[in-house]
């Protein structure tokens, strides 16, 4: 007899797990962390006992909690692969799946698209976002476009793009910023789920690379996805750390303004990441040599609109 078996709860507690807290798996699940909260509480009264040791920085399972987290995963594991095996039987040969993040396909793959489109009217593309804190999983896409130090084992990668970082923000503000200290008087918009490390593109890296010193205080706007701060900046909310490609096309057109000289290579770069049996695919091929196209088409960046005293 298989149990009335509650499968919300139970995902959301081996993510609990696995993340070793309820933030990073709320996110991962795309609910809040009080959903992911009341999900575990529930699991535990349905089996009337405590599954986690609740700390304020990391919660870590019981043995029972353990145990039950490991059935989960691998329970699931094996749910997920023969769901995707169906998938795959089932997906038409014209259907390319690309997995990225949801900033780069918001401001830099959607509006390009449409090129390709044209030039293959007998494919079509689908786009799987995801925060890109999972390692990139062949089975549920063509080609992940990844953005990091490359460091994908098991899969061939290959450079996309490199980009390089500047303030950047709307033409109105450009008045207001003479010079660095002026940033004391507006918001940094910042990326709250750059998860790199010591490798983040973040303002303090900026600065160091260019030999400045960021003034004190500074007021920050934390935002939840890199196209949203792209969006506030464009907005007029506040000063973003301009991020190449995801700032170009706005650069290009005119909702953005470099208003410094200062520029730096990012740590980062987009990658290409796919299957080692891919390359005798013929579609994926069509996609690659496209996408490789347009990031050579990208246009420059304009120069600065402001100075740096």
């Amino acid at each position: 007899m298989i149990l009335n078996l509650p499968y919300s709860a139970l995902r959301a507690f081996e993510a609990v797990v696995r993340h070793a807290g309820f933030s990073s798996a709320a996110a991962e699940l795309g609910v809040s962390q009080s959903a992911v909260s009341q999900h575990v509480r529930t699991l535990e009264e349905w089996l009337g006992r405590d599954l986690l040791v609740r700390g304020a920085r990391q919660s870590r399972p019981t043995r029972e909690g353990e145990q039950l987290a490991l059935a989960i995963s691998e329970g699931l594991g094996r749910i997920s692969d023969v769901c995707t095996q169906l998938r795959d039987k089932t997906r038409t040969d014209h259907t390319i799946v690309i997995s990225c993040l949801p900033g780069f396909a918001f401001t830099w793959l959607f509006p390009r698209l449409i090129h390709f489109d044209l030039a293959h009217p007998d494919l079509s593309i689908s786009i799987a976002t995801d925060t890109g804190q999972q390692p990139f999983s062949g089975a549920d896409a063509d080609i992940g476009i990844r953005y990091g130090l490359g460091e994908f084992p098991g899969y061939q990668v290959d450079l996309l793009m490199v980009e390089r970082l500047f303030p950047v923000c709307a033409p109105a503000l450009l008045p207001e910023l003479c010079g660095i200290g002026d940033l004391t008087r507006h918001s940094l918009l910042v990326d709250e789920n750059l998860h790199h490390g010591a490798a983040s593109p973040t303002w303090e890296f900026w600065a160091k690379q260019c030999g400045l010193t960021l003034p004190s205080p500074l007021r920050t706007r934390r935002l939840g996805q890199s196209n949203m701060v792209v969006q506030a900046a464009i907005a007029g909310l506040g000063v973003a750390l301009g991020r190449e490609p995801l700032v170009v096309d706005a650069l290009s057109d005119g909702r953005l303004v470099r208003p410094f000289a200062q520029l730096t290579q990012s740590p980062l770069s987009y990658w290409l990441v796919r299957r080692h049996e891919s390359r005798d695919s013929q579609k994926v091929s069509e996609f690659l040599n496209w996408i490789r196209s347009e990031a050579d088409a990208q246009p420059d960046i304009p120069p600065p609109a402001g100075r740096l005293d």
